[in-house]
């Protein structure tokens, strides 16, 4: 009798970790997330979260209501840290001025509908 086939084989041994469990598995980290969030009726909300801390949100806040002709709002968040908050739809127009700014256009994430 050949018992061969009771024999412990692992045939994904030699790809080393597939999901990378040395590091956080779906972590957000390292990214900017612009997003986008339906108020009442037609009235959305445009917020930006992740922004790294060589950047003063004051600052871009300021930056952004002049730009975009918009009011916003800095709100402290204790999960997210200081999260940008814009009236309207603002995600394309915040992508491309953080582009312009210096920030690698692989590190914004955009989300919504």
């Amino acid at each position: 009798m050949n018992v061969q086939n009771l024999a412990t084989f692992d045939p994904f041994a030699d790809e080393g970790d597939p999901l990378n469990t040395n590091n956080e598995v779906g972590s957000q980290q390292n990214y900017i997330h612009v997003r986008i969030q339906q108020r009442n009726g037609r009235k959305t909300l445009t917020t930006l979260q992740g922004l790294p801390k060589e950047y003063d949100a004051k600052k871009l806040l300021k930056a952004f209501k002049k730009e975009f002709a918009c009011n916003g709002t800095l709100v402290d968040d204790e999960e997210a840290g200081q999260v940008i908050q814009l009236q309207g739809d603002q995600r394309l127009k915040i992508s491309t001025f953080l582009v312009e700014e210096g920030i690698p256009k692989t590190s914004i994430k955009v989300h919504g509908f």
